[in-house]
């Protein structure tokens, strides 16, 4: 059986093959500022109590602070919630982005069956776990019965060998293979990410590919844990868990193989995150705005990778850069080692923990006719806030090295 056979059969009490329809009780349940229309959801359904609030983790960070009367409205609404149903793991506007929170606070192990009313949820795959996006109203059915019905889905294995060359980083990667292979390549998929190089990646790295796998369609994506994943979690860790892994003669969709050696920069283009080009073929494009930062790429290894391309520079006069840490851990760790007063002197403005202007509600929204250079995980048209505006993905290091330059820019010239 693969990983994601072996969580839901452990779930259900009985070996599972893909295609199945199963109904489980999941380990863990999030939802962030969403979690005020999931309460009006939840009123709907007739039941006084959630029923098993050690379970849900509601976490603010889309728009924090509230950045109108509404916004403040459902905050307020959730944090009544939060008290009238006694629901322990609460986390108000300091902390940072739910994905990164949640891993961080511990509920991210191995062989824990996790949803999340975002598609991102994908992310704590990079710990061995079953984590999938779903819809508000199956979260508020979750809250009410602690239950929810998933396929069993196929997986789709993608095999990493070789090293990663200088200036090329698991942002690259992803973009790669999602460039190469389609938007809706593992659509209701598991992704296992393995291969000889695979273990290679850093934890943060890891997480970086998790995140984007909800842009091939995946249903869930993950690594096996190994012991860099453990040592990572141990600290951390609020619940026994059991580590799991696909068996050798465990059954695949198709296997995928990239060589990293022979990878180079990726950039996605407007208006599809598989419109992929290598940087090289986009170099020049003026931009006005970068972002560096989010669940993708917010963690302190993308900030380290920024600001050593940005120390002792300024950043281009028509260019507004802004820095986003993923969480106020990864936050004052980068104060720490002289990260952010490296960003404020070359001209970034730091902003605090969250999702900031990804979503296209608040903190840097585009004009018309601007471009910008992203970190984050999606270029839809109005995504950030504006239809008429461009939004290119890349790395840390390519959105640092463009907004030196005010156009996008190779980032191994400054490495």
């Amino acid at each position: 059986m693969t990983l994601s056979e072996k969580i839901l059969g452990r779930k259900v009490g009985r070996a599972l093959r893909a295609g199945e329809v199963v109904t489980v009780s999941p380990d863990y349940c999030l939802s962030h500022d969403n979690s005020a229309a999931i309460i009006g959801e939840f009123r709907k359904i007739g039941v006084a109590r959630v029923k098993v609030p050690e379970k849900l983790i509601i976490i603010l960070d889309h728009i924090v602070p509230a950045a109108d009367e509404k916004y403040a409205q459902n905050h307020k609404t959730i944090r009544e919630f939060v008290a009238e149903q006694g629901i322990p793991n609460f986390f108000d506007i300091q902390h940072g982005v739910c994905h990164q929170v949640l891993s961080e606070a511990g509920f991210a192990l191995p062989g824990k069956l996790i949803v999340g009313a975002d598609s991102h949820t994908t992310t704590y795959g990079a710990f061995g776990a079953f984590a999938a996006g779903i819809g508000r109203t199956e979260a508020a059915s979750i809250w009410a019965t602690d239950e929810i019905w998933l396929r069993v889905p196929e997986t789709l294995r993608v095999e990493f060998l070789g090293a990663l060359a200088l200036g090329v980083y698991a942002k690259d990667v992803i973009l790669k293979i999602i460039g190469d292979h389609g938007a809706d390549r593992a659509n209701y998929e598991a992704i296992e990410f393995s291969g000889p190089a695979a273990m290679d990646f850093s934890i943060a790295s890891r997480m970086t590919l998790c995140n984007m796998a909800a842009e091939m369609g995946a249903k869930n994506a993950y690594f096996e844990p190994d012991e860099k994943a453990i040592d990572w979690l141990r600290p951390r860790v609020r619940a026994d868990f059991k580590a799991l892994r696909s068996d050798p003669d465990a059954e695949y969709e198709a296997v995928l193989r990239y060589d990293l050696s022979a990878l180079e920069p990726q950039a996605a283009c407007p208006h599809t995150v598989d419109n992929v080009k290598p940087v090289r073929e986009v170099e020049g494009k003026a931009i006005h705005q970068a972002l560096i930062g989010t669940c993708t790429n917010g963690r302190l290894e993308d900030l380290e990778a920024a600001a050593s391309i940005l120390k002792g520079k300024r950043i281009h006069p028509a260019v507004r850069t802004l820095i986003l840490p993923a969480s106020r851990e990864v936050y004052l760790e980068a104060a720490r080692k002289g990260l952010l007063e490296i960003f404020s002197e070359a001209g970034c403005v730091i902003l605090n923990p969250g999702c900031g202007p990804c979503l296209g509600a608040h903190q840097g929204l585009l004009a018309a006719g601007e471009a910008v250079i992203s970190t984050s995980n999606r270029n839809f048209r109005g995504r950030m806030g504006n239809r008429d505006s461009e939004i290119y993905l890349a790395s840390p290091a390519t959105a640092a090295a463009s907004s030196l330059e005010g156009k996008i820019t190779d980032p191994r010239k400054y490495l």
